[in-house]
This record gives C-alpha cells, structure tokens and sequence, in this order.
C-alpha cells in the first residue's frame, strides 16, 4: 500500500516522525464537482497516441511545467524514485533512433511472440521509430533504484506509473501530443542520456505537435459498464 494512517504525523522507517502541515483542499458544490469532471473526462478523450510529428518547437516552460506536475505524484515512502530526461539535441536524438531502431528490428524479427504481433497488426507499427528523431522533445523516464546516491525505494513502478500518467495528463492538457514507446530492451538508453546503472529505463515519451496531416487508428474505448465495477 502507498497510504498511511495519518495520526498527527507520519512515521518513516519506525525511527523518526515528519512535521504535518493542513490540507489546501476546496469543496465545491456537487453540481460544479459533476461538471468539471465531466469535462475533464471528455479533454481526456481526445488523447491520442500520435507518431507523426511536427519539428515545430514547444513553448518554453511547458515541458518543466508539466514535469513538475508529474513530480507531484505519490510515490512510496515518498521516495519520488524518478528521473525525468529530457532530449533536444538532435545529434543525442538521432543516437536514440539509431539504438533504438536495433533493438526494436530484433524484437520484430526475432523475439516477438505470434500473439503479441497478432495483437498489434491493426495498428500498423514495425521497428522503424522515425518520430525518436522528428519530435522536438523526447522525455526518457528512469526508474531510480537503490545507488551511491539514492535510498532504497518502495513500490518503484507503481510509483513511477502514476508519475508518468500525471505527465500524459499535464501534456495534453497542455495542447501537446505523446507517445509512450518502450523499446526491448532499453539498457541502450542509460548510454544515450547518460545515467548511472542504478537508474533503469522506464519508457520513452515523444513530445510535440501532430503534423497537419497525422493520423491515428479508429480506436474504440470499453463501455464504463466493462471497466468499472459498483458494489
């Protein structure tokens, strides 16, 4: 579990006690709760994993902005185990194509289950990752685990896992689009960014602007009735 009870103060490892502060917290009426998360629902609902992108540049301060939203995410012991890259230079973005493109050839051709291919044939993707390269910010997400530097975290993925949805979230809203593209394997990426070993690659996030002519598949969504269970 990521929660604790809350009795004053929280206790970390059993040995020390964390200062507590009040909750900034505003109630709104039922009917403005219904309406805003309604409309949230539906933002939401245009997000669409895009792989045809635009060069234009983002705004400076977007980027960081959302960052610092993902950053808010609850993470276990509070131990926030992420790391956040962020690739402009085209010479590092095209190294990451390049590593990326080899592996990504090797799993089509070689460890790719029939299932898992199955699986994807409708959506049209193979090992060639172009939008690595034409996307003006790539974000390479790292789990932190336990280093010189860093504590032994807890619930790393769940934690990472939420931290990467709050930034999904914080793009789009933005106005930007993304992908989430997890390469296999993805040691590579540790050289290209440069990170310690104790950081391990969590997923590559493309970021940018559609190409006026993009296009993505028909996707349905599952039913509320399919994915959501009252008792």
């Amino acid at each position: 579990m990521l929660d604790a009870p809350d009795q004053g103060r929280f206790r970390v490892n059993d040995t020390s006690l964390l200062p507590t502060v009040p909750v900034r917290h505003r109630r709104r009426p039922p009917a403005e709760m219904v309406r805003e998360a309604e409309a949230f629902a539906d933002r939401m609902a245009q997000r669409r994993s895009v792989r045809d992108f635009a060069g234009d540049p983002v705004p400076a301060g977007v980027v960081e902005a959302a960052i610092r939203a993902a950053s808010t995410a609850p993470s276990g012991a509070n131990l926030q185990p992420w790391r956040f890259v962020v690739l402009t230079d085209p010479v590092r973005k095209r190294r990451l194509r390049e590593a990326a493109e080899a592996e990504e050839r090797a799993f089509y051709d070689r460890r790719a289950s029939p299932e898992w291919l199955a699986a994807i044939a409708g959506i049209g993707t193979d090992w060639r990752k172009p939008f690595l390269e034409t996307a003006p910010v790539v974000i390479v997400v790292f789990e932190v685990h336990q280093g010189p530097n860093s504590p032994k975290p807890y619930y790393v993925k769940e934690s990472v896992g939420m931290a990467v949805g709050m930034l999904i979230t914080a793009l789009h809203h933005a106005g930007l689009a993304t992908l989430t593209h997890t390469p296999s394997p993805m040691r590579f990426l540790n050289e290209v960014c440069e990170r310690p070993p104790e950081e391990r690659p969590y997923v590559v996030m493309p970021v940018g602007y559609p190409t006026p002519d993009a296009r993505v598949p028909d996707l349905t969504r599952k039913p509320l009735d399919e994915v959501m269970v009252c008792r």
